[in-house]
């Protein structure tokens, strides 16, 4: 994939590609994916053509959906549903950024902790500020809940 190819179109590359190889867990994931970029393009008062960071956020938020299918099903006892829902969070993951880990992540976080105690903030009322300052810093390699949860164990 070239710097100007955007993550859409690389997504409709790759659907063309699964289609000539006869993937259908591979074509249906895409379709699906392409879908949920679509409906949150016209979603509201006019339709917008997303950023590749929108993208990664509709991306995200797909992959979450089949996390949470796959655990109930394999409540319920409906391991094949589970391994199918598995199977596309692969797909869906290799269009999303490489996760920055653990280490790094609190490592910018009690980066920010200390500008935020040395500006005067500490305690709940830096959180804001500070998941704000790392987001800004990881961007899309770090899902939300966990900036909020690290941030949050590193004020109290």
């Amino acid at each position: 994939m070239s710097q100007s190819e955007s993550l859409k179109s690389r997504m409709q590359h790759d659907l063309t590609e699964a289609m000539k190889a006869s993937d259908e867990l591979a074509k249906s994931t895409i379709r699906m994916m392409l879908a949920a970029v679509m409906n949150a393009e016209v979603a509201g008062k006019e339709a917008v053509t997303l950023s590749d960071d929108q993208v990664i956020a509709v991306l995200r938020s797909e992959s979450k959906k089949r996390v949470e299918s796959a655990e109930l099903y394999e409540q319920a006892g409906r391991t094949e549903l589970a391994a199918k829902e598995r199977n596309e969070i692969v797909i869906i993951e290799r269009y999303l950024p490489a996760a920055i880990d653990e280490a790094q992540l609190r490592a910018v976080v009690d980066e920010e902790v200390a500008k935020a105690a040395a500006n005067g903030q500490s305690g709940p009322k830096a959180m804001g500020a500070v998941i704000k300052a790392v987001k800004e810093r990881v961007g899309a390699s770090a899902d939300g809940a966990l900036i909020a949860s690290t941030v949050k164990s590193a004020l109290s």
